[in-house]
């Protein structure tokens, strides 16, 4: 039976949310060269992708977190996947901007949380962890417990397993990119001489050269 990673992997895959082209690479806005764009929304199209991603995260939140109070998105990747489970687990759901609003209330967190309630975040894509960690300090500083994160997909950056590791924030993703490289090798989506390339870029994206 194939893996959870490799299951999730191959719908994201064969709907194009993960593309991979090592020899024509993708510019990200950071302005790293990468060989991979992965963008989660588009599961959002796809009722059978869209359920399979709602019914996992539920059952990994279920089984590693214990009793939740409220489920946070992180906007804006993870707002509707956030939504998706707290409805299906019965549960309050707030989402957390990336800068407060220049206007009116100018909210951080939209939505209600109580103080002492345990939250647990729900993000679309890891990549350096920065931007998922201040949804994080935002949610504690809330007076809110965080007792973890599950996303869709994780690139296994080193830098994010420490960020994650000094906020003490147990991660949980369904897919990453060892399971893209494995899945895509397997269908023939890349070939073996391509597998290094794809491999040196993840050890270090932002010094990574296509040309080399």
């Amino acid at each position: 039976m194939k893996s959870l990673e490799r299951l999730v992997a191959e719908k994201l895959l064969a709907i194009k949310a993960v593309k991979l082209q090592p020899q024509n690479p993708f510019t990200w806005a950071s302005g790293w060269k990468s060989p991979i764009y992965c963008d989660n929304r588009k599961s959002l199209s796809y009722p059978d992708v869209r359920s399979i991603i709602r019914i996992e995260l539920c059952r990994v939140i279920a089984e590693n977190f214990g009793n939740v109070d409220a489920i946070a998105g992180v906007a804006t990747g993870a707002i509707a996947q956030g939504a998706l489970v707290a409805d299906a687990l019965g549960l309050p759901f707030v989402y957390v901007r990336s800068s407060p609003k220049d206007h009116g209330l100018e909210n951080l967190i939209e939505g209600d949380l109580r103080p002492g309630q345990r939250v647990v975040v729900v993000e679309d894509l890891i990549s350096t962890g920065g931007s998922s960690l201040k949804a994080v300090e935002a949610i504690r500083k809330d007076g809110c417990e965080v007792a973890g994160m599950v996303a869709i997909f994780s690139y296994l950056f080193p830098i994010a397993k420490q960020k994650f590791d000094d906020a003490n924030v147990k991660l949980i993703t369904l897919s990453n990119y060892e399971a893209v490289l494995e899945e895509a090798l397997e269908t023939d989506y890349i070939h073996e001489n391509q597998l290094e390339t794809l491999k040196e870029w993840r050890k270090d994206p932002a010094a990574w050269n296509p040309k080399k």
